[in-house]
């Protein structure tokens, strides 16, 4: 008998096993497979032995053939006995299962994204492979991973299109792997508002209860007005003609928030008429929470589903077919209408509309049964199971309750002996590390009775293999029907559904066989556990945060502000996320013909010698770790006299706490240092490590609370313009046992105007769970940054509260926080004219020994422009191009210079997308305008972005793009039609007419570079080579088409266009030099430009 995988991976472990039975001589054992147009031995051994079972390991290397079927042969040769099987198998190239997980899922223009590429074998083990990584603006070439993972990071410009980006991940194969982050402009939300009711209702349910909640996100609750409304929407709203009535019907509630931040209240659902039909299926709620005195107003959503089931009844862990003689055991679960369990319920269970049996459903709503088979004949049957009869009423208008029953349709299983083996199912998941009890109940015929020489085997097979786990079952003698025991170790191996297989041979030379499936924890071999020394911490104080892995494992960690999960919710690395990389498989064998025996009909099981085959589905098999919290300590004691001021200024605020690689230890541990950043915030914290021993694990998210019972926060918006006034507001909270007077204090700036909202008080009271808010009316005097810097005292007063006695701390007796609304921009005095922006005006300097050196200073302001436009962008874009080509020849390129001129060409590069239109071609503002694309410019564009490609990665498909639609402008004579318009038309230089405009196109394809003999390329020099023999042509018109010729190898043209050119030149003393009329955009009289 012959075993082996239906699906074999290639550079994977794999396995065939081969049983020999009631041997009686001496006999060569062989097993050769046929890949890719060879024989590959996998054993070559005599085997003496009477009985045998031995599993031969193997592995294959890619395969390139376009067939997916290979074939393995098996031949026993002896004296007298010869056996031969050739089987057929799928073969698959393996490929890496390869996750992206970014450090947040949102961001704001000008940061930084920070990424990870990790890539696992099917066996979840760490690859270290050369992967490409693809992006629209960036590409990392043949990156290398190291222990199955690297990290990468690239910058968003200051002013990028806003909107949905993806990193993007190609396997060699070819497929790609998506993750998609956002970027836009926001302020972190302070809170989080909540909505629980329940997820489904009923349409018998005459009332529900919704509870709306704020939290800050360092857990304190949110004092405010709340307001929710809840709402039932017509299946075909009408027009807003109509009103918000003919939309919905609705409920309206609000109330203000109690201790706990929260507010609850019984809907009565009479209202919304859950058994009228013409309504959705749901109750939609939509709370809003304005929080107290600083008016930050925030939302939260929720909705119950309504369902006209009241119960519903279905069959759990239950075989497909039964077999004769054999009690089919089985489980029913009962649950209502939401999917919560009906304890203490009576279900009856009927077996082909004659055997009726009533079980109760325990507190879980399940109820197990066990029914008699030994008297069931037919082909077919079936099993319902029925909790309540709903009436039969119908009426378009209403709906009615509807008890949903459980049907199984089960098949007889055929055996010619009629002898069988059945695995009683588990229905519990097996805990890993464990080993569980397996019964196995049996039948068999008095001439196929096991004889003590019979050994009867288990098979437990992990996801696409099998893993065979060494069990021979000695029995001196079984009865003709009976129960034996088995034990099977819980591995992680055979996680997190195990394909459990026992067999047997009988002297009939029948295999009796079954198989099942058990559920397994999810749980991986490399446990990964991670901790922070303290569950709470007060800003900028220091924390370890605590790993436990594989011995060497190499460990990806990551802590981010609650807040930006708040702001964007993503779908984080999780067990069933990494899952899902791999493919779904599922059981699987092959074709076997129908037959009839005496008259009945039969699809008969294969027989494991000939056509048995495993190829297993593949679910979530990850260990969740439990881990021990830490108490923290008591931050804060009160006392009367304080020693001294004890001051904390606070001006870190990262969305991203931590983004580090941590080597575990031999030992299986590793400790990291970090500093607590400056919010008041939850963080939340989570890591996955691979090792090449025991694979990929993954942590529970952990949380550490950056909190102190006394600070002050302010409350600001994204941005803001200069001259308009805005409101700024410093909330101070007390979090102290006792109360205290505190002073809020604005310092002064030259850079804006702040004047109280309110009459300014020398101190405020402030009692436990206390909060003042105060205002100032913020005018801003200046553009770029803008820093605000607020504290907060406790102050050492007599002054009572009310009736309280005031205390003061003696920690944290002063807050300080200091917050900007822009980044930091340097300014210059400059006398500009008279219609120039005030204040807008800046100015750079450089002092270099290289004549190329300002052009290289000078090109930062690319990434200042407030607004930039598809001009400007390329005017500041091109010269970093040449600046390194110069500097690169001349031995003169420093790293640091090198790395500052890529940094703009790829920050040039990204802006310069905003403004292609969908056609390839360029314009001044892009396609949102109604702007028709620039032929110029589409030219300058394609030409600047072929000459970056040393420099930094350009998607080609912008320069095809560019290239075909220029190619459209082209006229039967080769010259190009000129289309759209430019602002600043000095930018053309001399390209003012058709024939200057072909040069200039025809030098930009010749740089890309395209050969002469492209069509487009050879009819834009047809054009040139007419125009060339006309005397009105211009000097730069002459200039351009002279260097065309040369690019094209033209030299009679070339030369004839010089000696032009030379007899127009202007000579002065010992200078020579040409000189052409052209029109200012903006001048009205007429200009000089030395060329």
């Amino acid at each position: 008998m012959v075993l082996l995988p239906f699906l074999i991976h290639t550079d994977s472990p794999e396995k065939v096993c081969v049983q020999l039975t009631h041997l009686n001589e001496s006999v060569t054992l062989s097993a050769t497979l046929e890949y890719q147009g060879e024989n590959r031995s996998l054993i070559d051994d005599v085997v003496s032995e009477k009985d045998v079972f031995t599993c031969i390991p193997f592995s294959l290397p890619k395969s390139n053939s376009t067939s997916p079927v290979t074939f393995i042969t098996v031949t026993v040769k002896g004296a007298t006995l010869q056996f031969r099987s050739r089987k057929s198998v799928l073969v698959k190239n393996s490929e890496s299962l390869v996750f992206v997980q970014t450090d947040k899922p949102i961001y704001k223009p000008g940061q930084t994204v920070l990424f990870r590429i990790v890539s696992l074998d099917k066996d979840f083990r760490p690859l270290n492979e050369v992967d490409p990584k693809r992006n629209r603006l960036y590409q990392w070439t043949k990156a290398e991973l190291k222990r199955g993972l690297i990290q990468l990071s690239f910058s968003l410009t200051s002013e990028p299109m806003q909107g949905t980006y993806a990193v993007v991940a190609q396997q060699a194969s070819g497929k790609t792997v998506r993750h998609p982050f956002s970027v836009e402009e926001y302020v972190l939300p302070k809170f989080e508002v909540t909505v629980k009711m329940p997820k489904v209702i009923t349409i018998l349910d005459e009332k529900l209860t919704v509870t709306v909640c704020g939290l800050y996100t360092f857990g304190k609750p949110v004092p405010g007005l709340v307001s929710f409304r809840v709402c039932r929407k017509f299946e075909r709203a009408a027009t807003t003609c109509y009103g918000e009535e003919a939309r919905a019907v609705c409920d309206e509630f609000s109330g203000q928030t109690d201790n706990y931040g929260c507010i609850s209240e019984t809907v009565k659902t009479k209202l919304f008429q859950l058994k009228r039909s013409g309504y959705e299926n749901k109750l939609h709620v939509e709370a809003k929470i304005k929080e107290e005195e600083t008016g930050v107003e925030l939302t939260g959503t929720s909705f119950s589903e309504i369902t006209t089931t009241i119960s519903k009844v279905t069959f759990e862990h239950s075989d497909s077919h039964y077999k004769p003689g054999i009690p089919f055991f089985g489980q029913v679960k009962l649950v209502d209408g939401s999917g919560a369990p009906i304890a203490n319920e009576v279900v009856r269970i009927s077996l082909q509309g004659s055997q009726t049996t009533n079980y109760t459903t325990d507190e879980e709503g399940r109820a197990r049964f066990a029914l008699n088979t030994s008297t069931l004949y037919f082909d077919s049957v079936g099993i319902r199971a029925t909790h309540k009869v709903h009436p039969y009423c119908y009426d378009r208008s209403w709906v009615v309750p509807y008890y949903e029953e459980g049907y199984l349709h089960l098949k007889r299983f055929y055996s010619p002996s009629k002898s069988f083996l059945k695995i009683e199912p588990k229905t519990e998941t097996l805990t890993c590390g464990s080993s569980t009890e397996v019964r196995v109940h049996y039948i068999f015929t008095p001439e196929d009775e096991i004889q003590h020489e019979d050994k009867p085997r288990i098979l437990a097979a992990p996801r696409a293999s099998f893993l065979y786990l060494n069990f021979l079952l000695l029995f001196s003698c079984l009865l003709a029907n009976g129960v034996f025991l088995l034990q099977l170790p819980v591995q992680t191996d055979i996680a997190p559904v195990a394909q459990v297989l026992v067999y047997t041979t009988v002297p009939s030379r029948e295999v009796i066989a079954d198989t099942t499936k058990f559920n397994v924890e999810k749980c991986f071999k490399n446990k990964v556990d991670l901790n922070f020394s303290a569950s709470e911490g007060l800003p900028s104080s220091d924390v370890h945060l605590l790993f436990r892995a594989s011995p060497n494992s190499l460990c990806a960690v990551r802590a981010v502000d609650k807040s930006v999960l708040l702001m964007k919710s993503e779908a984080d690395l999780s067990p069933s996320s990494v899952i899902s990389l791999q493919p779904q498989q599922t059981f699987a064998a092959s074709t076997a013909l129908d037959c009839h025996i005496d008259g009945c009909f039969f699809r008969p099981k294969h027989d494991v010698d000939a056509d048995f085959a495993l190829e297993l589905s593949v679910v979530d098999f990850f260990s969740i770790s439990s881990h021990s919290a830490v108490q923290p300590q008591r931050l804060y004691a009160t006392a009367s006299t304080p020693e001294e001021v004890t001051e904390t200024i606070r001006k870190y605020f990262p969305e991203t706490w931590i983004w580090s690689l941590v080597s575990i230890s031999s030992e299986g541990n590793a400790d990291l240092d970090v500093t607590i950043p400056d919010t008041i915030t939850e963080w939340k914290a989570n890591a996955f490590c691979t090792s090449a021993e025991t694979g990929f694990g993954l942590s529970p998210t952990v949380s550490l609370r950056a909190f102190q019972p006394f600070f002050v926060e302010l409350t600001l918006p994204y941005s803001v313009v200069r001259g308009e006034s805005f409101m700024l507001k410093a909330t101070v909270f007390n979090y102290l046992a006792a109360c205290i007077r505190v002073s809020v204090t604005l310092a002064q700036s030259t850079h804006f105007l702040a004047t109280p909202v309110e009459k300014e008080e020398e101190s405020h009271c402030l009692c436990e769970n206390g909060r003042k808010t105060v205002a100032w009316l913020v005018t801003p005097k200046s553009l770029g940054q803008v820093e605000f810097s607020v504290s907060t005292e406790a102050l050492q007063n007599q002054q009572p509260c009310g009736n309280a006695i005031v205390e003061t701390p003696e920690k944290g007796r002063k807050d300080t926080v200091i917050r900007q609304l822009l980044p930091v921009k340097e300014k210059f005095s400059l006398l500009l004219p008279s219609n120039v922006v005030q204040d807008s005006g800046r100015a750079y300097f450089s002092v270099q020994g290289d004549i190329m050196g300002t052009a290289m200073q000078n090109l930062h302001q690319l990434l200042q422009m407030p607004f930039g436009c598809g001009e400007q962008n390329m005017v500041l874009f091109a010269p970093n191009i040449y600046v390194l080509d110069y500097l690169n020849k001349t031995e003169q390129l420093s790293e640091e210079v090198k790395s500052k001129a890529i940094g703009y060409l790829v920050s040039g590069y990204q802006r310069q997308l905003n403004y292609k239109h969908p056609d390839g071609s360029y314009s001044t503002f892009g396609p949102r305008y109604g702007q028709l694309g620039n032929t110029w410019l589409t030219a300058f564009v394609l030409k600047s972005f072929a000459q970056a490609r040393p420099h930094i990665f350009i998607d080609e498909k912008h320069i095809q793009d560019a290239l075909v639609w220029l190619s459209y402008k082209q006229k039967e004579n080769g010259c190009f039609r000129s289309s759209g318009t430019l602002l600043n038309n000095a930018m053309k230089g001399g390209v003012d007419n058709e024939i200057s405009l072909t040069a200039y196109i025809t030098i930009a394809l010749m740089e890309i570079p395209l050969p002469v003999t492209h069509s487009v390329v050879r009819n834009a020099l047809f054009c040139l080579e007419t125009a060339a023999d006309e005397k009105e042509n211009h000097v730069y018109t002459k200039a351009l088409m002279a260097y065309a010729f040369a690019l094209a190898g033209k030299e009679e043209k070339r030369k004839a266009l010089l000696g032009s050119l030379e007899k127009e030149a202007v000579k002065k003393g010992e200078y020579e030099f040409a000189t052409q009329e052209y029109s200012a955009p903006c001048a009205t009289g007429r200009m000089r430009q030395n060329k």
